[in-house]
């Protein structure tokens, strides 16, 4: 497994994060090599799981982009190889992202 893919799902581990998900789409994106899903069961939590990703990318010299706002039931970090959403159980349900990664092998993490 990707070393910056195993240093974000414990980032998200250390938070709780359930149901968290990774596709590796190596080969079929351009974009990322793996996309990470999670979800949070609050605001709150979203917002600690995300600081917990953030805090682990400046740890280890992983540079990052984040989209969403305070008030946002998703937020998206932009890690380079790793693309990781953070989503409220209602906002997964919504966007569904799985279906749109799901020609890319699953890596799931325990809870």
């Amino acid at each position: 497994m990707n070393k910056q893919l195993e240093i974000i799902a414990e980032a998200i581990s250390d938070r709780h994060g359930e149901d968290t998900v990774a596709y590796n789409m190596q080969g079929i994106s351009i974009l990322a090599d793996y996309y990470v899903i999670t979800t949070a069961g609050s605001n709150r939590q979203l917002h600690a799981i995300a600081n917990s990703v953030i805090d682990a990318c400046q740890e280890n010299d992983i540079h990052y982009r984040i989209e969403g706002t305070r008030d946002s039931d998703w937020l998206l970090i932009d890690a380079g190889d790793v693309v990781v959403n953070i989503f409220t159980n209602e906002a997964r349900a919504f966007y569904n992202l799985e279906k749109l990664w799901s020609e890319g092998e699953e890596i799931r993490f325990e809870d």
